[in-house]
């Protein structure tokens, strides 16, 4: 699969963008939320309370979708909650509109400011312990 698949323009995506308290909400109620940035930037960073660790592309831009998937199968169903988020919400925005639109997830979520943002505005996070 090329790079480019996941900047075309999605035509029916149904993602849902989170801003800081939506984010909280979905913290609180224990939703699948899935980090898709590089190690480097967990251990930078940290990671938000409960998140799941799965880097989506490496630092070159390249990514192995099947095995990503295979990974998100381990740790959440389709048709269950998945909260994605990076470091600005961009390379999240266009997992999400991928998950959604074309690999049938039902219930996806971007954190449209990213982790940083969060983090700005005194939103928690815990260290990445590998």
């Amino acid at each position: 699969m090329t790079l480019g698949l996941l900047f075309l323009p999605t035509l029916h995506a149904d993602v849902t963008e989170v801003d800081h308290d939506a984010l909280a909400a979905h913290i609180e109620a224990g939703d699948t939320i899935v980090d898709v940035r590089r190690e480097d930037e967990w251990r930078a960073s940290g990671l938000l309370p409960g998140s799941h660790p799965l880097t989506f592309f490496d630092a070159e831009g390249r990514y192995d979708i099947e095995r990503w998937l295979a990974d998100v199968a381990k740790i959440v169903d389709r048709d269950k909650p998945l909260v994605l988020v990076c470091a600005h919400g961009v390379r999240s925005s266009r997992i999400a509109d991928l998950l959604d639109s074309r690999l049938g997830f039902t219930a996806v979520f971007n954190v449209t400011e990213g982790i940083e943002a969060w983090r700005e505005a005194g939103g928690i996070t815990t260290p990445h312990e590998p």
